[in-house]
């Protein structure tokens, strides 16, 4: 979701709407990768106590503590960061899947697929970055449906290698079954986000609970 050249943009939507705003550069050495996440914990903090409107490049950069400038090297305005956050989210939880449950030797199959379950449905709780409702909501601006296609493919491809890495399953399930399990969870979890702006109080995770025996019992 980078873009080489500010003036070349990133893609057009049908018809005569404007080229959508997106990162001007992604970070290669440490200090600029440090500067970033720390843009991104600004904006966050800033979101959640003003919103979306009140979400302007000058309070990030003051946030960050950092020059206006410098923050311009990467977002050309708040819309550009949206969209690095957005893919910023994306690469963690793909990261925290490779690591916590592809790359493992050990596991057994069942707290394997436990833990993809729990990671891909309820990001908050594994301590990946913050993705709420007001957040999903005004994803569009910033999201086209090849982004969604390319999300999509890239998560489902960890649920397919997650199954793979299930040595001691004694059958594996079809790909069209790996498909169908791995739809209901990231649908559901986006759906759920999409409705419930506060989830309630009494849910305690029992959604979550509820997706993991599912996927469990179709393995079973």
């Amino acid at each position: 979701m980078y873009r080489p050249n500010p003036r070349s943009g990133f893609g057009k939507q049908a018809g005569a709407q404007a080229t959508r705003s997106k990162p001007l550069k992604r970070p290669k050495q440490a200090r600029g990768k440090f500067t970033v996440l720390a843009i991104y914990d600004a904006f966050v903090r800033i979101w959640r106590e003003e919103g979306w409107e009140g979400v302007t490049t000058r309070k990030v950069a003051l946030e960050t503590g950092i020059a206006v400038g410098t923050l311009y090297d990467y977002f050309p305005d708040k819309e550009a960061l949206l969209s690095g956050y957005v893919r910023h989210c994306v690469e963690a939880l793909l990261a925290r899947l490779d690591a916590d449950v592809i790359a493992p030797l050990d596991l057994p199959w069942r707290e394997r697929l436990a833990k993809l379950v729990r990671i891909t449905c309820d990001g908050d709780a594994h301590g990946l970055p913050t993705f709420d409702h007001g957040m999903l909501v005004i994803e569009h601006l910033v999201a086209e449906p090849k982004h969604h296609r390319r999300v999509y493919d890239e998560l489902a491809s960890r649920w397919v290698k997650a199954f793979a890495a299930c040595k001691d399953l004694e059958m594996q399930p079809s790909p069209g079954a790996i498909s169908a399990m791995f739809t209901a969870a990231w649908g559901a979890r986006r759906y759920r986000l999409l409705l419930l702006a506060e989830p309630p109080a009494f849910d305690g995770g029992e959604w979550v609970r509820e997706i993991e025996a599912m996927v469990l019992a179709r393995v079973h």
